[in-house]
């Protein structure tokens, strides 16, 4: 069995329709902030992650070429040079995997697809030395799992997929960062794979949409003191593969993709969640329809939220007008699966992804607000 049917559903490697791109767009708006190209990575990548360092650098691990064509080898973008470098290669070849900067500084790595299925495998990266060193295997195999950081230090690790089948697993677990070992937890209310999972200002986290059996419009809050879940609201539209941001006065941006039809499904709808009454509520479109979006939009020092990836604009959300702006300048494709990294400075990277065939592009860009 390759790749391309294991993980058709998390990465869907199939040429998009026509009509998706002859749509007539809207107006454009006024440009916020601007995009450019940057240097290359040394190597092509989609599915990889990318962290934020204490020293303001960026460790990039993983992903993949092209299908069945996985990496373990990882780099370093310096933001003070624009270049990248490689550092020590991973133990296990990975694409779909987590990646969560842990208060010590060092770097956990998690799960994702080693080639026929999912693993339960981890390793740590540490910045100082950059080499990773194998870790206690988590308690199930994980696909593209999600993955948060508490504000006690410890890592929920949510969903994702251990099987050839379309749907995730409702299993969760905690990683605790002082012992390295994994706690099974009592499972979400539903399975999820291309979930979102956001830290709110009150330390729950918001689990929301992915796909079970079905895509699926359910929500519900990780509760750190109980180890609990808690269903909350319900999502307007149901969607995978979309993206959330927290916003500064506490609510969750919820924009972009997908519902069952996958490539042909792709929404330009964006909602909003509010933690007070635990209801979501229908917020201005974005410009273009996207899916297969990095999880976590990014949120810049002005407190807008950049998303991008899935289209060659780049969108920024004003949560005072509630209304999406375009950057100026554009990607070189519509790259699915790129990864987006808030640098020390303001800007954001932009690296990585696949467009409309099974390859990988190397290309980075760099937004300037």
């Amino acid at each position: 069995m390759t790749f391309f049917r294991t993980c058709s559903f998390v990465f869907s490697f199939l040429a998009a329709p026509l009509f998706m791109y002859l749509q007539p767009k809207p107006s454009l708006p006024a440009t916020s902030g601007s995009v450019i190209p940057g240097e290359a990575m040394l190597q092509p990548r989609s599915g990889h992650t990318a962290t934020l360092l204490p020293d303001g650098k960026v460790l990039i691990t993983g992903g993949m070429k092209r299908n069945q064509d996985f990496y373990r080898s990882a780099e370093i973008f310096d933001p003070a040079t624009g270049k990248f470098q490689l550092t020590g290669e991973m133990n296990v070849a990975r694409v779909g995997h987590v990646a969560v900067l842990l208060h010590s500084g060092k770097v956990l790595i998690a799960g994702g697809w080693i080639g026929r299925g999912a693993t339960d495998s981890c390793e740590l990266y540490d910045p100082v030395t950059g080499r990773f060193t194998p870790l206690a295997k988590m308690t199930a195999k994980r696909g593209n799992p999600r993955a948060t950081l508490l504000a006690d230090g410890d890592v929920l690790i949510t969903g994702g997929a251990d099987h050839d089948t379309p749907g995730g697993v409702s299993s969760a677990e905690i990683f605790h960062a002082s012992t390295f070992s994994f706690e099974s937890l009592a499972s979400m209310h539903s399975a999820r794979i291309s979930h979102t999972a956001t830290l709110l200002q009150n330390g729950l986290v918001l689990i929301a949409g992915g796909r079970g059996d079905v895509v699926n419009a359910s929500a519900e809050l990780y509760d750190p003191r109980t180890k609990k879940f808690v269903e909350t609201g319900s999502l307007c539209i149901a969607r995978y593969k979309h993206t959330a941001g927290l916003l500064p006065d506490g609510k969750v941006l919820i924009a972009g993709g997908s519902d069952e039809r996958d490539w042909s499904g792709a929404l330009g709808s964006s909602e909003i969640y509010d933690p007070r009454s635990g209801q979501f509520s229908r917020a201005p479109s974005l410009h273009e329809a996207r899916f297969k979006l990095p999880e976590n939009a990014v949120q810049l020092p002005s407190g807008f939220l950049l998303i991008a990836g899935g289209s060659r604009q780049v969108e920024i959300y004003d949560p005072r007008s509630g209304n999406f702006a375009l950057a100026s300048g554009e990607l070189s494709d519509a790259w699915h699966f790129m990864t987006e990294t808030k640098l020390p400075d303001g800007r954001v990277l932009l690296a990585g992804g696949y467009a409309n065939s099974e390859k990988a592009t190397a290309q980075t860009w760099l937004y300037r607000p």
